[in-house]
């Protein structure tokens, strides 16, 4: 009898074993694990764990300081707008939706403004030409 942990006598490698298909398991029993050879089983999670986003989760930062700039200065908001829908367009980060709410609400506030001065402008030279003077 020989030991099956020496190589054969002429030197010569033995085979690997043969592939075996592995069994369909019976329903509602765990899968058998794969044979030696076979290809790789399909993995359920992602193999970068669970704390790192992937590449395409990146949000555009121009878009987020659109929407937020569009209430305070309006003429910022529609600039950083611009910018970002561009930036996007180009890298294919997110944040479109808040570029295009930025740009919305920062050129209703540059036509409010407008409007605002205008009205402004026109009472005032409505107050100046009324002629109304008191004389004691």
């Amino acid at each position: 009898m020989t030991d099956p942990n020496q190589t054969p006598a002429n030197n010569e490698p033995t085979p690997p074993p043969a592939y075996t298909p592995p069994a369909t398991p019976a329903y509602g029993s765990a899968p058998a694990a794969p044979a030696y050879g076979s290809a790789p089983a399909a993995q359920a999670y992602s193999p970068q764990g669970y704390g790192q986003p992937n590449a395409a989760d990146k949000w555009n930062v121009l878009a987020i300081i659109s929407l937020v700039s569009a209430f305070f200065v309006s003429l910022a908001a529609v600039i950083c707008g611009h910018i970002a829908l561009s930036q996007i367009k180009k890298t294919g980060e997110k944040g479109r939706g808040l570029a295009i709410a930025g740009l919305v609400l920062g050129y209703v506030g540059l036509i409010g403004g407008i409007i605002f001065i205008v009205v402004i402008v026109l009472a005032t030279m409505a107050g100046i030409n009324s002629g109304s003077y008191s004389t004691y």
